[in-house]
């Protein structure tokens, strides 16, 4: 664990898990956005502390495994759970019919980055793990695209991948995925983007959603994520159609790679600035999640310095990007989604994670007919012009972060680009 862009999919394909139920009645259903993590804090008499402490900072999912062992420790994490609202993935271990079947009970993990080669026994597993909980998922991580083929037990990443769908049939995808922000050591963004590219291909062709892992501690030669870094991670991921979030780590953990500690929460139980980051960002997730789970994706543009912007999105809902003159290139991605009520949906995500964003954006739909996502309370709001001194249509958008916008299910006829109304 602590170890481009996709093309369109036809949606004649897509039936969402999450956004439209599926035939098999006995498979695990995601009724909310998944906003989690790796490493539990521990399972003692700070407990009920700890876990008010999670939904406090927004979480909506609780992975169990270190801090929960025991069958003891995870009967209280399921009541803590129960009593704050959140969901959890505890282990797997154990007789199939002992495991514990609460409604907070999501699921059971079973296994983190596992080769190839094990993939039919996990399945087996899974099998009689499902026929005693049917609906629950048993929930399978897999490598990055970095891992190499030792690891993964095939020669390409995309192989891997699509050996794990056929033959371990999951009910949602995940991988865990540390882009390097380190200067002078290269970029790793493109490659954790054309990761999620895999993990949505497959999602898509399944039916069912994917969540991945993402960084915000440092630990062996990755710096320490500032909140610009972590909403780029964020946001590209909901630009590609992740149902779901987790952040490495929440409890921090020990060991060799962690000398700096630095999780979320520190082994001394204290707060890092991570807490009110994660806190910060993830409620605006929230509010954003009853959306987010009714996209489904359909694509996703990168207009990158020394694009033409007309020319990358052609075909998207966005028409035109203009810039001011001493305004840096764009970098931006485009995420685009079709809404379960045929409405149509576009994420605009800044690439850049230093800068902010400023574009000037002309929809093919008419102003008035564009709302916006609200991220303090998620309700659709009319669009309010950034910039409205400025000629037509102003988006800020911080070092990092994104917008969600929806527009009618049908292209408007052209017109000059215009202010949205008040």
């Amino acid at each position: 664990m602590t170890n481009l862009h996709a093309l369109p999919i036809s949606l004649g394909l897509i039936a969402l898990a999450g956004v439209t139920a599926p035939a098999r009645t006995d498979r695990f259903v995601q009724d909310r956005f998944a906003i989690g993590f790796w490493v539990d804090p521990p399972m003692d008499a700070r407990a009920d502390f700890r876990y008010r402490r999670i939904a406090e900072a927004n979480f909506t999912l609780v992975l169990g495994g270190f801090g929960a062992r025991t069958s003891a420790q995870i009967r209280r994490q399921i009541e803590l759970c129960e009593k704050y609202g959140l969901k959890a993935l505890v282990s797997s271990h154990g007789d199939p019919a002992d495991l514990p079947d609460s409604p907070a009970c999501w699921g059971y993990r079973l296994k983190d980055e596992p080769n190839a080669a094990v993939f039919k026994a996990l399945r087996e597993r899974a099998d009689a793990i499902r026929a005693q909980r049917p609906g629950k998922l048993v929930f399978v991580n897999l490598y990055p695209n970095y891992a190499n083929k030792r690891q993964l037990g095939v020669d390409t990443y995309e192989e891997h991948v699509g050996l794990f769908c056929k033959t371990y049939d999951p009910a949602v995808l995940c991988m865990d995925h540390y882009p390097g922000f380190h200067p002078g050591r290269g970029d790793g963004r493109a490659a954790y983007c054309a990761n999620l590219a895999v993990l949505r291909k497959f999602a898509l062709q399944r039916g069912i959603p994917f969540w991945n892992f993402f960084n915000i501690m440092p630990y062996g030669g990755h710096t320490d994520p500032t909140e610009g870094q972590v909403r780029w991670q964020i946001f590209t991921s909901l630009a590609y159609g992740a149902k779901g979030v987790l952040y490495f780590c929440y409890y921090t953990p020990r060991g060799r790679e962690f000398p700096k500690g630095g999780a979320i929460i520190g082994r001394d139980d204290r707060p890092t600035r991570h807490y009110d980051q994660a806190r910060r960002i993830n409620a605006e997730l929230k509010a954003m999640g009853p959306t987010l789970m009714r996209l489904t994706s359909t694509d996703v543009r990168h207009v990158a310095p020394g694009t033409e912007p007309e020319k990358t999105l052609a075909g998207t809902p966005i028409r035109r990007l203009e810039r001011a003159r001493h305004d840096p290139e764009f970098d931006l991605l485009i995420g685009c989604f079709r809404h379960a009520d045929g409405r149509r949906a576009v994420l605009l995500a800044n690439y850049r994670f230093a800068y902010t964003a400023w574009p000037t954006v002309e929809f093919d739909a008419a102003p008035g007919d564009v709302v916006e996502v609200d991220k303090k309370t998620g309700r659709e709001v009319p669009v309010i012009d950034s910039s409205p001194d400025m000629p037509g249509f102003q988006i800020s958008l911080d070092a990092g972060d994104g917008r969600l916008f929806l527009l009618p299910a049908t292209t408007a006829s052209p017109g000059p680009a215009g202010k949205a109304a008040p």
